[in-house]
């Protein structure tokens, strides 16, 4: 019962293999600097929501998010 978190930690990161471990260091980094994504990271998405779907969640925003009911205060 004298075992550390880290002590722990390495117990269960023995159990797993190469590509397990490294997801539990890139979780860890993550925690470690939760100031974001580089924008170099988020380029793999740069397109992937459809024009016509862009256009749809545009005009939803414009339609209902910018309405403001001073009655429901």
């Amino acid at each position: 019962m004298g075992e550390t978190v880290k002590d722990e930690i390495n117990e269960q990161l023995d159990k797993l293999d190469t590509p397990q471990q490294r997801q539990v260091l890139e979780f860890a980094r993550g925690l470690a600097s939760p100031a974001g994504v580089s924008g170099d990271k988020l380029l793999q998405f740069a397109g992937a929501i459809a024009p016509a779907d862009l256009e749809t969640i545009s005009r939803a925003i414009l339609e209902g998010c910018e309405h403001v009911d001073l009655n429901a205060w």
